[in-house]
């Protein structure tokens, strides 16, 4: 016996934020683990100072508008930013950069706004669009992984206790790839650098694609659940995968595969975590894939031919522009209506 209605809608019970923020928050988690199998417990440090500086920011505001602070406090919103804020950053990076972001991606991002669900641009990604282009040195040193030293060590390096933590810190896969490239002027391959298991791993970067693989399994965990929609992930994935598929057969030399690229840098993380934000995205079915095939490409190009070592940040909040536009027209046509010519 059917426990659905007879007639429609058949969706039973209500989603509300704080259980879809909640189901988000568990997808990151396979990504959290990896990276403290892999780096160590600081990562958890810092997630804990983007979130406690994201509540304070969050409470400071919603008093100074007047509103309630359980209701808005409690609905998790500010802790999923909070979380992405500390992944996108460097994980040895200083506290007080993690926290500055969590509070730019509140207080200017979010709430500056209006709050949840008035933001046009993505405040994590604003976050750290605005710290690598004012911090560019903090932002762009992520270190090798395994890492070797211990929690110690990487607690005072966080915390400013540690005076010479160089050696903890290099670029990441992809910046390395590409200065390298940039500094053998053809005499470097692709193929030869990638050779190499102690930088680039298996597919993209010793450990990082571990953590990759994380964020790939909490996206799939969302799709499931229903929290996010398949078309925003699979057109992100598929235009990068296009450009970068594109450039690595005319120039297989210069340009890596493009597994290297979805396994590397924040792609995956963009694509099942960033892309599907319901608010700063696209809402219409063909929107989101225009909005993500669009990403895909741009991060493509941002991070191979510009200055930036990830380009997911950018080609989002360029896109965040034009989802209105894209959204008016990509509309479906409404049921019972037919287009006159």
């Amino acid at each position: 016996m059917s426990l659905l209605p007879s007639t429609s809608p058949y969706q039973l019970g209500q989603a509300s934020v704080r259980g879809v923020m909640l189901q988000v928050l568990l997808a990151l988690l396979p990504a959290i683990a990896t990276y403290v199998w892999l780096l160590g417990p600081i990562i958890l440090v810092q997630i804990a100072v983007a979130s406690v500086s994201a509540l304070v920011g969050e409470a400071l505001l919603l008093k100074a508008r007047g509103k309630p602070l359980g209701l808005f406090l409690g609905d998790g919103s500010a802790l999923v930013t909070a979380w992405l804020v500390a992944l996108t950053f460097p994980p040895l990076a200083p506290w007080w950069l993690v926290a500055l972001g969590a509070l730019f991606a509140i207080v200017v991002a979010k709430q500056l706004y209006g709050g949840l669900g008035q933001n046009p641009f993505n405040p994590a990604m604003i976050a750290f669009a605005a710290c690598i282009v004012a911090f560019p040195a903090l932002m762009s040193t992520w270190p090798p992984l395994p890492l070797a030293y211990g929690f110690s060590e990487q607690l005072q390096a966080v915390f400013g206790l540690l005076p010479h933590v160089d050696a903890m810190n290099g670029a990441t896969p992809l910046d390395a790839l590409k200065t390298s490239l940039k500094l053998g002027e053809g005499s470097v391959t692709v193929s030869t650098l990638l050779a190499d298991p102690e930088v680039f791993g298996r597919i993209a970067g010793r450990g990082w694609e571990w953590i990759a693989a994380g964020y790939l399994v909490g996206g799939l965990f969302m799709l499931w659940r229903g929290i996010i929609r398949w078309q925003g992930p699979l057109a992100f994935i598929a235009g990068m995968s296009t450009i970068a598929g594109l450039c690595w057969a005319l120039h297989p030399d210069q340009f890596a595969d493009p597994l290297f690229h979805l396994f590397s840098g924040g792609a995956l993380m963009g694509a099942f975590f960033i892309v599907t934000d319901p608010v700063s995205g696209c809402t219409t079915p063909r929107g989101q894939l225009f909005f993500g095939f669009a990403a895909g490409i741009l991060a493509y190009l941002i991070r191979v031919f510009g200055g930036y070592p990830d380009g997911v940040a950018f080609a989002v909040l360029l896109l965040n522009l034009c989802a209105p536009l894209i959204d008016r027209y990509t509309q479906p046509a409404v049921f019972g209506w037919r287009k006159t010519r």
